[in-house]
C-alpha cells in the first residue's frame, strides 16, 4: 500500500496485491471508492460478491463489512473519505 496524496477530506492510495492473498472481512467508518488498474479480484461488499477485472470500479459505504480474494496479481487505487489517519505518511504500519 502506498498513500499517493491526501487532502482535508479524502485520501488516495495505491494497492499492489499478489494472487492468492485474502483480505479478511472488516469494516471501518470511511467510505471507500476503488478502481482496478490491472488484475482480477473477488470483492465481497456486505452480502454482494463481485468479480472485478481491469477497468472496474466499486464503492463501499462506511461501516459496511467487506473483504477480497486476490485472483490475479492486481493493482487498485482507492479513495477514502474522511481521511484515514492510519494511512497518513509516517503512520503506516
Amino acid at each position: 500500500m502506498k498513500t499517493l496524496v491526501f487532502g482535508e477530506k479524502t485520501l488516495f492510495t495505491e494497492f499492489r496485491m499478489e494472487a492468492g492473498n485474502i483480505l479478511p472481512k472488516h469494516s471501518h467508518a470511511h467510505e471507500q471508492t476503488g478502481y482496478l488498474i490491472e488484475g482480477r479480484i473477488r470483492l465481497t461488499i456486505g452480502d454482494h460478491v463481485f468479480e472485478a477485472e481491469k477497468g472496474d470500479s466499486w464503492c463501499i459505504p462506511g461501516t459496511v463489512e467487506h473483504g477480497a480474494e486476490i485472483l490475479e496479481c492486481s493493482v487498485a487505487v482507492e479513495v477514502f473519505s474522511p481521511v484515514r489517519e492510519d494511512y497518513l505518511p509516517g503512520k503506516i504500519a
